[in-house]
């Protein structure tokens, strides 16, 4: 796998998470400025409470970037499964058009496998545009974590090029902050000796990971 330029890389990662923060950040500007203007009572309770979930928005995905990018700080080589697990519950938040299912066979993973659980179940996310059912896998088998994402609806939206950057088919020079996190989480199986698969059909998109365990350069 040819390797981009780590400031690069970086640089198209942080514009990923600016991207996924851009939204909830806005509404709270937006919810302050009319707070500020806002005299009537139930209405100010109203900008209240839109603030409020905008915060908490913000926060969850704060959380989930965290685990998904960076070094997950104040956790040792494994992360109880019930953080990522948190982490992508929280990112649905109230959406009643994703329907999420667990099938996690271990209390813990490796910080890498936490890493590649996290973007490619986001990936997954990102496929179900008019919404369905999202089922993440999990388990140890013969010193390995493997890992199972599987998105299913009505419409799968999947990028080739996000296929082709998971695979390290992607010439670098190509990468942006929408195919950077598949690059990434490529990059780490091969680091650890594992793979990445993934299968798209016209109503499901599943994607797969086996990572031996071991310690890897990224994360």
């Amino acid at each position: 796998m040819t390797q981009p330029d780590p400031v690069e890389l970086a640089s198209m990662l942080c514009s990923r998470l600016c991207h996924d923060l851009l939204s909830p950040v806005g509404a709270m500007t937006n919810g302050l400025e009319l707070l500020a203007d806002e005299t009537d009572p139930e209405m100010r309770e109203r900008c209240l409470e839109l603030l409020a979930q905008s915060a908490k928005a913000s926060a969850d995905k704060l959380k989930f970037f965290r685990l998904a990018f960076g070094a997950a700080g104040g956790f040792g080589d494994r992360v109880p499964v019930d953080e990522p697990k948190a982490a992508i519950a929280a990112l649905i938040g109230d959406n009643k058009r994703i329907e999420i299912r667990w099938a996690l066979a271990v209390d813990t993973l490796p910080k890498p496998a936490v890493k590649v659980l996290l973007n490619l179940s986001h990936i997954a996310l990102d496929a179900l545009v008019r919404g369905g059912t999202l089922d993440i896998g999990a388990e140890r088998n013969n010193g390995a974590s493997e890992i199972v994402v599987r998105a299913a609806g009505k419409k799968i939206a999947f990028d080739d090029t996000i296929g082709l950057a998971m695979q390290g088919d992607l010439n670098p020079a190509e990468l942006s902050g929408r195919t950077a996190p598949a690059w990434m989480v490529g990059a780490l199986a091969e680091q650890l000796g594992g793979s990445i698969q993934f299968h798209r059909s016209e109503e499901a998109l599943l994607l797969g990971a086996v990572l031996p365990e071991g310690e890897g350069m990224i994360g």
